[in-house]
Order: structure tokens, then C-alpha cells, then sequence
């Protein structure tokens, strides 16, 4: 039989961004793997992608329009066709926008990180209609926000030199779930000798393959990185060359780190004196060392202040003058440069219009609230795409009562009936990955991608760019820009300097950017430094947590447990849950907890519990592990809400609070009781 090899690029909300490779068929994608000639890649794919196949034919795939015609969240629909679905949709729309269109909202996430498949011709549709904008703040921009005040963009190490460092950090990150790519060349800087810790509340597969783990209580890692910098002071182990020339606000960061002993900040992380200085001594003294930060950590109320104090670190001792020395959280930033994101989005279609913007991690919330002069018009209408806000918007409670109002019309454009389409007036079905083009950015690491349609789109499946091209010839915009064909769209995504030749030739190019960025400083902040005392946020701090013994007491007295979310390994966020391949190596939701918590409670390993709180209960089976530490319980997510054991999943719990820098939810800043259910 006949095969072709396609090449492509993961579309997912993962830091690797990996090169693909397509084998088709007789016009079936039968395999996806990794792409072995992409240095980032190396041949290697997750589980979760190399299912991918599994994904794109799965048997319950929205394959036509669909119009409801049961109650809202039932999943009850007819089909219809395109001109059907597309003429109420406009009419709908239309409707709502001749009275107030910011009553319209967009909302949407990674479902696709394209740059095409996500925010091109969608951002168009709407600024031309004057929808409301939306925040999108769901997954990263406490720290994002964070980063960029503090080096001036999202930037950082190149990933490949983490090969070379001595001493990794792997800090907040389950990396061998979450950053597979990474930890390979973290595995080669261990077989050379380097010493791997990992900073993180659960005790990980990532955390089980590193020399050392501090399992400090959620939302303390800016205590601990103050601890740190104590140790660097009082030790002298300070690089005062690199801090007076490529540093703005040491003075005063110093006093403050100087009233964090070792003893003061072990206290509140949960950890020992030893343990902070013999991690400050590692980091010191050990050259090149290096940090690889993720986003688990900067969930939380003080998220963005630890991120900043953390992003300080590498600055105090001199670490980016080496190869194998700084940090990285996000390398989105360098693409900054090398994107059009203006010709692509056109925020111009706006023509001077200044409409409110609603922040996605308060969805619950905002459905729920009337019309008000500070709150603007009353949501009428929600088109949600590349998203599933009902499984993983916090405080999932309100967010579904919102969804389920009669009075507020919403579209969903899906692969799945997901929790979020089973509460859609109108569904229409999208493709996935591997039936349409789109070009990928990473944040992982600096090489741009381009991802080409290997099958012809599924069913009646149209691309989110068509669709939304289709409805804007139904709303009457007539602006050439909804005209323009998805290669015109990728040939315009990036500048010149990224050659669209070479692209289409291999599928990838690499941003020319330094080897070592920061060995002379030279960070994209206005004074060139890294600012310690940045603009409008002053000298970073410990922000406890919204729900924690020092910030809320008396709620910790009733809800004596921390509970973090982080996902199940062979899930992202609720993409994969309906894969039955890898649900099946999940199994069913559970929480795990330590021994030391289970026992007095009465909670035996594999018994149904109740997790609850103020804004709601999760019904889940108990996991006795060490992977939970005392005091902490881990409710791995996200778990489509109707695949739970009693209809929720493990947002029931978390809040709509936000991080104090970023705008962003603090999912793992939440207090819980756990009991044990009687019965089978």
C-alpha cells in the first residue's frame, strides 16, 4: 500500500512545539511521529500526540452542524446544514449587535496554539463587529506579565544549552510530562554529571528521576527564592560586576532578602533551614546553573511576584555569562520581532473603537452579572472556539449556570460535544491539526513552524479560518481582508526574516538570535537591565496565597488542606480526555493524598471521596501516594465534567480570584476538606 510522509507541527498548549511527521494512506493518516531531523524534537513525540490519529478519527467527532433541541447542557441536538447554521448565527448575531455589540464576546484559548487556526481571521470577524475583547489570562499571565517586567519579554535560555549546564532547577514543572523535550537534554547534562532538583509541592515522575526534591507548600516559591537570595548575600556568592552594570533596584531587594533567613523562609515553605541553604550553596557555587521555570508555580495570588523574584536569581550570581547558565520560562518573546500579528489579526478594523474587555478566567462571574455602567452591557451572545471554558474556567459552578442561562445565545466550534458545545445553541464542526495549514510559534523554544494539511478535512469539518470567513459574508463585511485564503494568511504571519521558503521547504526555521542573549546584559527593557525596581510594580515580595493559615485563618481552620490541579500525565488541559486509549491509562479521576491526611480522616486507597469547600463538593476516588505531601492534596485534572463520577470535575472547588500581577487565576491557591463517602 501506497504512503506519504507530511510534515507538520503539534498544535498544542506544550512548550516543545514539535515537528511532525505524517504517514498517509490511501488519504488516511495512519501514524504520527516526531520528526527526527527537528533538533527540538529529535524523533520524539508524547503518548498524547503520537494518538493523534486516534483523535482525528474518533468515532464521536463533529463531523456536521448541529442546532440544539434539548435543554441547555442535555447534548441534545439535530443536525443542520451549513446555510442553515451560518443564517441563524448571523441573524442572532446581528441582532444583538444592532443594540450593543460588545454584548458579543469571543472566547478562546489553546485549543490550537496556530497562529492561523487561532487569533487571524477570528480576530478580524470580531473587531470588525465590535465585539467586546477578551483577556486571555487562563494559563500564563501572571508570569508572562512577570517576565516581561522583569527582563523586558518573554525570553530567556535557548533550550538546547540546558545540555551544558551543571546544576538544573527544573522549578515548577512536571517536565516529563509537560516538557518532554526539555527533560531529554536535562537527561544529557545529568549523564555529564549535572545535579537535577526539582522545586515542586507533588512529588512527580519528574520529581522521582531528579538527585533532589523540595516539596514546599503551594504558593511559598518567592519565600524560597528570598531565602535564597539571603544565603547569596550574606555569603558573598553575588557577582557584583554583572548586578552594577545589567541591573536596575538591587539596593532594596537586598534589604528585604536580608530579613529572610534560611530558618524564616523554610517555616513558611514547609521545608528545612538545610534544605535553603544547601540549595543556595548548590546554586552559588556550581557553574553553569541553570533554571527552567513553568507556570505550575505562578497559579497562585502571589505568582507573579515569585516569578519576577525568581527571574532575579541568574542576574545576582552571573549565570547568563555562561553557556548552560540563566533561565527560562517562556521563549514566545523572541518571536516578538518576527511576527505580524497586526496584518494578521487587524485590530485597524476596530476604526477607533475602544470596546471593554472581559477577562476569560472570570467568565463564572461575568454570564451571571445584569447590565451596569461599570460592567458595561449584560453578555447576550458567547462564540467560543478553541476552548472548553465549562470543564476548565475556575469555579465551575457559576461558569455552568451562566452557560445553561435560555436568554444567552452561543456557538461552538468543536471537534467533540465537549461540556462547553453540550451547552451550545449551534455547534460547527472544526478540524483538527491534520486537516488544515496553519504556522506555530513556540515557547519553548526558537524555531518557527509550519504545519500543512496531511488528509482532506473530515465530514462537513471546515477549518476555524473558513468558518469564520463564511460568517462575516453573512454579516455583510465586505473588507478584502475576509477574502484573503489561509496561505495568504501564513505567508504574511511572519517578517522577512523568517524565509517562507524555507519554511514550506523543511517546515521549520530557526530565529537568528545570540547564543548567550544576556552575557552583557542587553535586556529588551528600556534601560537595557534587568529591572529589579520595575516600573509601576516596585521591588518584588512574598504575596501569600488568597486562601493559606498566614492570609485567611479562620477559612484554614475549616478547610485545613491545600489542593493543587495539575494535569494527568496523558491529558492536556481536556483535550485528550475523550481519547479512550489514554483515558483508559488514567482510568477515572482521583485525588491523591498522603497517608498521614487519609488516616485520620478514615480514607482507604481506591475509596470514593468528597472534596469540598464554600463554592462546591467533587465526588472522586482517593490515590494513598507519596506523590501528595502532607497537608497537600493533588486533584489531577481536567477531566471532562460529564465523565466525573457525580457530573463536575475538580473546578467545582477553585475560585475566580486573581494573581497579583497578569490578571490571571490562582487554580492552585485553594483550601479544601476531603472525607471519606459511605457506601460502594
Amino acid at each position: 500500500m501506497e504512503s506519504t510522509i507530511v510534515r507538520g507541527a503539534c498544535p498544542h498548549d506544550c512548550p516543545d512545539t514539535c515537528a511532525l511527521r505524517i504517514t498517509v494512506q490511501d488519504g488516511r493518516a495512519v501514524k504520527v511521529q516526531g520528526d527526527p531531523d527537528h533538533p527540538p524534537t529529535h524523533g520524539a513525540l508524547c503518548t498524547k500526540v503520537s494518538r493523534y490519529p486516534e483523535r482525528t478519527y474518533h468515532p464521536e467527532r463533529v463531523l456536521q452542524p448541529l442546532r440544539r433541541v434539548g435543554p441547555k447542557g442535555s447534548g441534545r441536538f439535530e443536525p443542520v446544514s451549513w446555510d442553515a447554521a451560518l443564517g441563524e448565527i448571523a441573524r442572532r448575531l446581528a441582532a444583538i449587535a444592532a443594540r450593543d455589540p460588545e454584548a458579543i464576546v469571543p472566547y478562546s484559548y489553546a485549543g490550537t496554539m496556530g497562529l492561523l487556526q487561532g487569533e487571524s481571521m477570528a480576530a478580524r470577524f470580531f473587531h470588525r463587529l465590535g465585539a467586546s475583547l477578551l483577556d486571555r489570562t487562563i494559563c500564563s499571565s501572571a508570569g508572562g506579565d512577570a517576565l516581561v517586567a522583569t527582563y523586558g519579554g518573554k525570553v530567556g535560555m535557548h533550550l538546547e544549552h540546558y545540555a551544558d549546564a551543571k546544576l538544573i532547577l527544573i522549578w515548577g514543572s512536571n517536565s516529563i510530562a509537560s516538557n518532554l523535550h526539555f527533560w531529554t537534554f536535562a537527561q544529557q547534562a545529568k549523564r555529564a554529571g549535572a545535579k537535577l532538583v526539582c522545586i515542586d509541592p507533588r512529588r512527580t515522575e519528574t520529581a522521582e528521576k531528579c538527585h533532589q526534591h523540595l516539596a514546599l507548600l503551594p504558593g511559598t516559591d518567592g519565600a524560597l527564592a528570598l531565602g535564597l537570595m539571603h544565603e547569596l548575600i550574606v555569603n558573598d556568592w553575588l557577582d557584583h560586576d554583572y548586578i552594577e552594570r545589567h541591573t536596575v533596584g538591587w539596593p532594596a531587594l537586598r534589604e528585604k532578602a536580608l530579613a529572610w533567613s534560611p530558618e524564616r523562609a523554610a517555616a513558611v515553605c514547609g521545608l528545612t533551614a538545610d534544605e535553603v541553604r544547601g540549595l543556595a550553596r548548590d546554586y552559588a557555587t556550581t557553574r553553569p546553573a541553570a533554571i527552567r521555570l513553568n507556570y505550575g508555580m505562578q497559579r497562585v495570588h502571589g505568582g507573579g511576584n515569585a516569578a519576577r523574584l525568581i527571574a532575579i536569581l541568574p542576574c545576582l550570581t552571573g549565570a547568563w555569562r555562561q553557556r548552560g547558565g540563566g533561565l527560562l520560562l517562556s521563549a514566545s518573546g523572541w518571536f516578538k520581532a518576527f511576527r505580524n500579528d497586526a496584518a494578521l489579526q487587524r485590530p485597524d478594523l476596530l476604526a477607533g473603537r475602544t470596546p471593554r474587555t472581559i477577562n476569560m478566567s472570570t467568565i463564572g462571574d461575568d454570564l451571571l452579572r445584569e447590565s451596569s455602567p461599570a460592567f458595561g452591557p449584560k453578555i447576550e451572545a458567547l462564540v467560543v472556539y478553541n476552548s472548553n471554558p465549562v470543564a476548565v474556567a475556575p469555579e465551575s459552578r457559576k461558569v455552568v449556570a451562566g452557560f445553561a442561562r435560555e436568554d444567552l445565545f452561543t456557538v461552538v466550534l468543536e471537534h467533540f460535544l465537549t461540556d462547553t458545545a453540550d451547552h451550545a445553541d449551534i455547534v460547527l464542526p472544526a478540524t483538527t491539526q491534520l486537516e488544515h495549514l496553519d504556522v506555530h510559534t513556540s515557547y519553548g523554544h526558537t524555531w518557527a513552524m509550519l504545519n500543512r494539511p496531511a488528509v482532506a478535512p473530515l465530514g462537513q469539518a471546515k477549518p476555524n479560518t473558513q468558518i469564520f470567513r463564511e460568517l462575516a459574508a453573512r454579516m455583510g463585511f465586505t473588507e478584502p481582508c475576509f477574502a484573503d485564503d489561509d496561505e495568504t494568511l501564513a505567508r504574511m504571519a511572519f517578517a522577512a526574516e523568517v524565509d517562507f521558503a524555507a519554511l514550506q521547504a523543511q517546515g521549520w526555521v530557526k530565529l537568528p538570535l545570540p547564543e548567550q542573549p544576556f552575557a552583557e546584559g542587553g535586556f529588551p527593557t528600556p534601560t537595557g537591565r534587568c529591572q529589579i525596581d520595575a516600573p509601576g510594580l516596585g521591588v518584588p515580595d512574598f504575596v501569600p496565597n488568597h486562601e493559606s493559615v498566614q492570609s485567611s485563618p479562620e477559612l484554614a481552620r475549616r478547610y485545613p488542606l491545600a489542593m493543587i490541579s495539575p494535569p494527568a500525565r496523558h491529558f492536556l488541559n481536556s483535550t485528550f480526555v475523550n481519547v479512550k486509549s489514554l483515558r483508559d491509562i488514567e482510568a477515572e479521576p482521583i485525588v491523591e493524598v498522603h497517608a498521614d491526611d487519609a488516616r485520620p480522616r478514615g480514607i482507604a486507597d481506591g475509596q470514593v471521596v468528597r472534596v469540598f469547600n464554600d463554592r462546591g463538593e467533587y465526588r472522586c476516588k482517593a490515590r494513598i501516594s507519596e506523590r501528595a505531601r502532607p497537608g497537600v492534596v493533588n486533584g489531577l485534572g481536567i477531566w471532562w465534567r460529564k465523565l466525573g463520577l457525580d457530573g463536575t470535575n475538580v473546578n467545582e472547588l477553585t475560585h475566580q480570584k486573581l494573581t497579583d500581577i497578569g490578571r490571571a487565576p490562582a487554580f492552585y491557591d485553594c483550601l479544601v476538606e476531603i472525607g471519606a463517602v459511605a457506601g460502594p
